[in-house]
């Protein structure tokens, strides 16, 4: 009998622990919450470590086909001078690969094209009471719920929920077309531009704020009225915003790191098991390698149990650091005084570990 898997959530790491499941000869049977695909979504930046756990699916090809290459990047004061460069040419002499910017739409579709039809279920939520049966039906149950995972409550409580990291978003894109990505720091706040595919130029920005605000005035007057003083490259992209257009929601990370990744004869993969603050730009591709470590431990292992224990031991480490220098830098980027001792120690840090491969 082949063995299954039950997958709470459709989104990057489910599918992709779906894929690598199915191609191994698992029956997988995903459920997701949502009734439909996301019409839109932030871009995501999937560098090459991803691209590789891409191409152990058969989607690497294809994300690579539609997703912008990036071909360089920079800090940068509001007044335009370079704090640091991002070292694009240096990471594809390291890795043979740059990074690729995809929208998340995109990203799912190539996803659940490489899945092919039959194992995902829109609007099929799962709750927490509902684990219990699950592990009784299927030899595995793997959470991908999210960072409020109903499944990591269950597991562990609601001391290991998601918190407010003090920082509000707001994101969006507009029209045109660049290869680079920027981020420039000033006080307490940052501006960020990176490549999207289809003609668009993604955009984003974070600021200290109390939790669930909303501006009277509407969100394109706060941007302009905080950022309209900083360099060309950012007040270009505030002249083209539509108050529409432009998302605006608080950033999330656990309060506590989760003793392990598994229990039972249950896993945690991305955001269930080590949301993080985005400042790092990892949290898809992290997903993605869980899905992919934990099916290639599942088909490898001589049981379940071992299986667990072994994508624990390989992942929890790792995404658990990454996690903490997330939150570093985003700590870094709030700081409102000592702003030059702050961009003196960015730029030490990308002159010695470059970005992330």
């Amino acid at each position: 009998m082949e063995p299954s898997a039950a997958i709470v959530g459709g989104g990057v790491g489910g599918l992709a622990a779906a894929i690598a499941l199915r191609a191994g000869g698992w029956r997988v049977d995903v459920r997701e919450r949502a009734t439909a695909l996301p019409a839109g979504g932030t871009a995501l930046a999937l560098w090459p470590f991803a691209l590789r756990a891409l191409d152990t699916l058969g989607a690497g090809a294809a994300v690579r086909s539609l997703g912008r290459p990036q071909t360089g990047g920079a800090f940068l004061r509001p007044d335009g001078r370079r704090i640091a460069p991002i070292d694009i040419a240096g990471l594809e002499r390291r890795t043979g690969d740059t990074v690729h910017v995809l929208s998340r739409p995109a990203l799912l579709r190539v996803l659940r094209e490489t899945l092919g039809p039959g194992a995902v279920r829109l609007g099929a939520p799962v709750e927490g009471a509902e684990l219990p049966a699950l592990e009784r039906e299927y030899d595995v149950v793997i959470a991908a719920d999210g960072i409020n995972s109903r499944i990591r409550a269950a597991l562990f409580g609601t001391g290991y929920r998601a918190v407010y990291s003090g920082t509000t978003g707001w994101r969006g894109t507009v029209a045109g077309d660049t290869g680079t990505v920027t981020e420039t720091w000033g006080e307490g706040r940052r501006f960020g531009v990176t490549p999207q595919e289809g003609g668009r130029i993604n955009w984003f920005a974070g600021a200290a704020a109390p939790e669930g605000a909303r501006a009277a005035e509407g969100e394109v007057a706060v941007l302009r009225a905080w950022f309209g003083h900083w360099h060309a490259g950012v007040r270009d992209i505030l002249d083209r915003l539509v108050e529409a257009e432009v998302l605006r929601h608080g950033l999330y990370h656990l309060a506590a790191p989760l003793p392990s990744y598994v229990l039972g004869r249950t896993a945690l993969i991305g955001d269930a098991a080590h949301a993080m603050t985005p400042d790092l730009g990892r949290g898809a591709c992290e997903a993605l390698v869980d899905g992919v470590e934990l099916a290639a431990a599942l088909r490898a292992a001589p049981d379940v149990p071992a299986a667990l224990r072994a994508y624990d031991a390989r992942r929890r480490p790792y995404t658990r650091r990454m996690a903490r220098i997330a939150r570093v830098m985003s700590r870094m980027a709030r700081m409102r005084h000592c702003t030059g001792a702050r961009n003196a120690v960015l730029r030490a840090a990308l002159a010695v570990g470059g970005p992330p491969g």
